[in-house]
Protein backbone atom coordinates (compact mmCIF):
# COMPACT_ATOMS: atom_id res chain seq x y z
CA UNK A 1 0.00 0.00 0.00
CA UNK A 2 1.34 3.59 -1.02
CA UNK A 3 2.05 6.20 1.98
CA UNK A 4 -1.01 8.25 3.66
CA UNK A 5 0.10 12.11 3.85
CA UNK A 6 -1.10 14.38 6.64
CA UNK A 7 -1.93 17.84 6.57
CA UNK A 8 -2.42 19.70 9.60
CA UNK A 9 -3.12 23.48 9.72
CA UNK A 10 -5.37 25.79 11.42
CA UNK A 11 -7.45 26.05 8.23
CA UNK A 12 -8.55 29.49 9.20
CA UNK A 13 -9.93 29.33 6.74
CA UNK A 14 -8.77 26.64 4.06
CA UNK A 15 -8.24 27.52 0.66
CA UNK A 16 -6.93 27.29 -2.70
CA UNK A 17 -3.81 27.27 -2.14
CA UNK A 18 -4.03 24.39 0.94
CA UNK A 19 -5.65 22.18 -2.04
CA UNK A 20 -3.23 22.97 -4.55
CA UNK A 21 -0.29 22.03 -2.52
CA UNK A 22 -2.20 18.60 -1.48
CA UNK A 23 -3.57 17.95 -4.88
CA UNK A 24 0.35 18.27 -6.55
CA UNK A 25 1.50 16.25 -3.56
CA UNK A 26 -0.93 13.11 -3.43
CA UNK A 27 0.01 13.02 -7.42
CA UNK A 28 3.65 13.43 -6.88
CA UNK A 29 4.00 11.26 -4.08
CA UNK A 30 1.85 8.61 -5.01
CA UNK A 31 0.17 8.60 -1.98
CA UNK A 32 -2.93 6.61 -1.25
CA UNK A 33 -5.15 9.33 0.08
CA UNK A 34 -4.18 12.80 2.26
CA UNK A 35 -5.98 12.93 5.26
CA UNK A 36 -6.87 17.05 6.10
CA UNK A 37 -6.53 17.48 9.55
CA UNK A 38 -7.51 20.50 11.25
CA UNK A 39 -6.24 21.89 14.34
CA UNK A 40 -8.05 21.72 17.65
CA UNK A 41 -6.34 23.77 19.99
CA UNK A 42 -2.69 24.89 18.37
CA UNK A 43 0.35 25.47 20.58
CA UNK A 44 1.96 27.56 18.23
CA UNK A 45 -0.96 30.72 18.17
CA UNK A 46 -2.71 32.40 20.43
CA UNK A 47 -6.08 30.49 18.77
CA UNK A 48 -8.23 30.28 15.52
CA UNK A 49 -11.18 33.04 14.99
CA UNK A 50 -13.28 30.50 13.57
CA UNK A 51 -14.86 27.86 15.89
CA UNK A 52 -13.40 24.09 15.25
CA UNK A 53 -16.59 23.05 13.97
CA UNK A 54 -16.95 25.59 11.75
CA UNK A 55 -13.30 25.15 10.44
CA UNK A 56 -14.03 21.56 10.32
CA UNK A 57 -16.89 22.15 8.68
CA UNK A 58 -14.88 24.54 5.89
CA UNK A 59 -12.31 21.53 5.36
CA UNK A 60 -15.20 19.11 4.87
CA UNK A 61 -16.85 20.92 2.31
CA UNK A 62 -13.55 21.91 0.25
CA UNK A 63 -12.57 18.22 0.00
CA UNK A 64 -15.69 16.79 -0.52
CA UNK A 65 -15.77 14.69 -3.80
CA UNK A 66 -12.37 14.65 -4.70
CA UNK A 67 -10.71 11.41 -4.38
CA UNK A 68 -7.55 10.46 -2.47
CA UNK A 69 -8.84 13.75 0.03
CA UNK A 70 -9.94 12.38 3.72
CA UNK A 71 -10.88 14.59 6.51
CA UNK A 72 -9.75 13.51 9.98
CA UNK A 73 -11.32 15.24 12.77
CA UNK A 74 -8.91 13.69 15.43
CA UNK A 75 -7.06 16.92 16.90
CA UNK A 76 -10.69 18.64 17.00
CA UNK A 77 -11.84 15.62 19.23
CA UNK A 78 -9.07 15.24 21.38
CA UNK A 79 -8.99 18.04 24.58
CA UNK A 80 -5.67 19.76 25.36
CA UNK A 81 -2.61 21.26 23.32
CA UNK A 82 -2.67 19.89 19.74
CA UNK A 83 1.02 18.47 19.24
CA UNK A 84 2.44 17.13 16.00
CA UNK A 85 3.82 14.63 17.80
CA UNK A 86 0.86 12.82 20.25
CA UNK A 87 -0.97 13.41 16.63
CA UNK A 88 1.31 11.39 14.78
CA UNK A 89 1.07 8.54 17.63
CA UNK A 90 -2.33 8.06 17.44
CA UNK A 91 -2.24 7.66 13.76
CA UNK A 92 0.71 5.20 13.76
CA UNK A 93 -1.43 2.79 16.28
CA UNK A 94 -4.19 3.36 13.44
CA UNK A 95 -2.01 2.35 10.65
CA UNK A 96 0.94 0.35 12.32
CA UNK A 97 2.25 -1.14 8.90
CA UNK A 98 1.26 1.76 6.64
CA UNK A 99 4.03 4.25 5.75
CA UNK A 100 3.09 7.93 7.07
CA UNK A 101 4.20 11.20 5.68
CA UNK A 102 3.50 14.45 7.75
CA UNK A 103 3.44 17.56 5.06
CA UNK A 104 4.87 20.63 6.34
CA UNK A 105 5.69 24.01 4.83
CA UNK A 106 8.88 25.62 4.66
CA UNK A 107 8.05 28.17 7.07
CA UNK A 108 7.15 25.15 9.95
CA UNK A 109 10.29 23.37 9.05
CA UNK A 110 12.69 26.13 9.43
CA UNK A 111 10.67 26.08 13.03
CA UNK A 112 10.72 22.61 13.59
CA UNK A 113 13.38 22.56 16.85
CA UNK A 114 10.92 24.27 18.83
CA UNK A 115 8.03 21.97 18.38
CA UNK A 116 7.17 19.87 21.54
CA UNK A 117 9.42 16.26 21.03
CA UNK A 118 10.22 16.77 17.50
CA UNK A 119 13.14 14.83 17.46
CA UNK A 120 10.28 11.89 17.88
CA UNK A 121 8.44 12.58 15.39
CA UNK A 122 10.85 10.74 12.45
CA UNK A 123 10.14 7.31 14.43
CA UNK A 124 6.51 7.80 13.85
CA UNK A 125 6.49 9.22 10.29
CA UNK A 126 8.16 10.73 7.35
CA UNK A 127 8.70 14.20 6.55
CA UNK A 128 7.63 16.19 3.32
CA UNK A 129 8.69 19.66 3.41
CA UNK A 130 6.59 21.57 0.50
CA UNK A 131 8.37 24.52 -0.58
CA UNK A 132 8.51 27.27 -3.15
CA UNK A 133 10.69 26.48 -6.39
CA UNK A 134 14.33 27.95 -5.58
CA UNK A 135 14.43 27.61 -2.11
CA UNK A 136 17.53 26.11 -0.55
CA UNK A 137 17.25 23.92 2.63
CA UNK A 138 19.36 24.73 5.54
CA UNK A 139 22.95 23.15 5.90
CA UNK A 140 24.18 24.20 9.10
CA UNK A 141 22.30 23.81 12.71
CA UNK A 142 20.54 20.62 14.12
CA UNK A 143 18.04 21.23 10.71
CA UNK A 144 21.25 20.93 8.62
CA UNK A 145 22.46 18.07 10.47
CA UNK A 146 18.74 16.39 10.25
CA UNK A 147 18.92 16.50 6.37
CA UNK A 148 22.48 15.19 5.97
CA UNK A 149 21.07 12.33 8.66
CA UNK A 150 17.79 11.80 7.05
CA UNK A 151 17.81 13.59 3.38
CA UNK A 152 16.71 11.28 0.63
CA UNK A 153 15.69 13.00 -3.16
CA UNK A 154 14.22 9.48 -3.47
CA UNK A 155 10.08 9.44 -3.60
CA UNK A 156 10.69 5.50 -3.26
CA UNK A 157 12.26 5.96 0.10
CA UNK A 158 9.15 7.14 1.23
CA UNK A 159 7.63 3.94 -0.12
CA UNK A 160 9.75 1.06 1.26
CA UNK A 161 9.93 1.85 5.15
CA UNK A 162 7.29 3.17 7.42
CA UNK A 163 9.40 6.59 9.18
CA UNK A 164 12.09 8.42 9.25
CA UNK A 165 13.46 10.06 6.00
CA UNK A 166 12.97 13.98 5.09
CA UNK A 167 11.37 14.48 1.61
CA UNK A 168 11.47 17.98 0.42
CA UNK A 169 9.14 18.45 -2.97
CA UNK A 170 8.92 21.97 -4.81
CA UNK A 171 5.20 23.02 -5.19
CA UNK A 172 3.09 25.51 -6.88
CA UNK A 173 2.63 28.51 -4.30
CA UNK A 174 -0.25 30.35 -4.48
CA UNK A 175 -0.02 33.58 -2.90
CA UNK A 176 -2.54 33.11 -0.43
CA UNK A 177 -2.68 33.93 3.01
CA UNK A 178 -5.31 32.79 5.54
CA UNK A 179 -4.73 36.10 7.76
CA UNK A 180 -4.73 38.36 4.36
CA UNK A 181 -8.73 36.41 3.70
CA UNK A 182 -9.81 36.77 7.02
CA UNK A 183 -9.12 40.68 7.00
CA UNK A 184 -10.43 41.43 3.24
CA UNK A 185 -13.64 39.38 4.28
CA UNK A 186 -13.62 41.43 7.66
CA UNK A 187 -13.49 44.70 5.65
CA UNK A 188 -16.01 43.59 3.47
CA UNK A 189 -14.35 42.23 0.40
CA UNK A 190 -15.91 38.73 -0.96
CA UNK A 191 -13.39 36.11 -0.68
CA UNK A 192 -14.68 34.49 -4.26
CA UNK A 193 -12.04 32.97 -6.25
CA UNK A 194 -9.47 32.56 -3.51
CA UNK A 195 -11.41 29.39 -2.23
CA UNK A 196 -14.31 27.07 -3.09
CA UNK A 197 -18.01 28.57 -3.27
CA UNK A 198 -19.10 25.80 -0.80
CA UNK A 199 -16.22 27.37 1.95
CA UNK A 200 -17.04 30.89 0.90
CA UNK A 201 -20.68 29.99 2.01
CA UNK A 202 -20.33 28.61 5.25
CA UNK A 203 -18.23 31.90 6.25
CA UNK A 204 -21.07 33.82 4.67
CA UNK A 205 -23.72 32.31 6.37
CA UNK A 206 -22.04 31.85 10.03
CA UNK A 207 -20.10 35.06 10.10
CA UNK A 208 -17.28 34.10 11.27
CA UNK A 209 -15.25 36.99 10.31
CA UNK A 210 -16.99 39.44 10.52
CA UNK A 211 -16.22 42.27 12.73
CA UNK A 212 -17.12 41.82 16.44
CA UNK A 213 -19.58 44.44 17.73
Amino acid sequence: MNPIGIFGGTFDPIHFGHLRTAFELLQSLRLTEIRFMPAGNPPHREGTIAGAEERLAMVRAATEGQPGFVVDDREIRREGLSYSVDTMRTLRTDFPDRALCLIVGMDAFLGLPKWHQWRELLDLTHLVVAHRPGWRAPSMGPLGELLVDRGTGRINDLHESLAGCIYIHAVTQLEISSTEVRKSIAAGRDPRFLMPDSVRAIIAQSGCYRPKR
